[in-house]
């Protein structure tokens, strides 16, 4: 099974724009949608709704709850989530495609998305 959202989940996640640089993906559920696990590379998400989602990965789960509008940094990481509000939630990833400039520190990176 592969690990691109676009491919393992092309009900919820649809490539909008690609070049050499970064990908564009839409991502749209309903409340109670689950997606299968995936990865994405270091991105940026846009929020096009509010939403409350819950993302799980490797014995780790985390809520996440955002506003409309809210822009947020998602540093490469593999996960599976669950629409877990009664919204629908529609979000951009603008996953960029050349390797971060230096190796991540050692331990865990957050799953989900920060601030910055």
């Amino acid at each position: 099974m592969s690990d691109d959202p676009a491919v393992s989940n092309p009900d919820l996640y649809r490539v909008v724009m690609e070049n050499d640089r970064v990908r564009v993906l839409a991502y749209a559920d309903k409340p109670g949608d689950r997606t299968t696990p995936h990865r994405h590379p270091d991105s940026v998400m846009v929020t096009m709704s509010g939403f409350r989602r819950k993302l799980s990965s490797g014995g780790r789960e985390t809520e996440v709850e955002l506003a409309a509008g809210e822009v947020r940094w998602l540093a490469a990481q593999e996960h599976s989530g669950e629409n877990i509000g009664d919204t629908e939630c529609r979000s951009l990833f603008i996953e960029l495609k050349e390797p971060a400039p230096t190796a991540a520190a050692d331990g865990e990176q957050p799953l989900g998305p920060s601030p910055a």
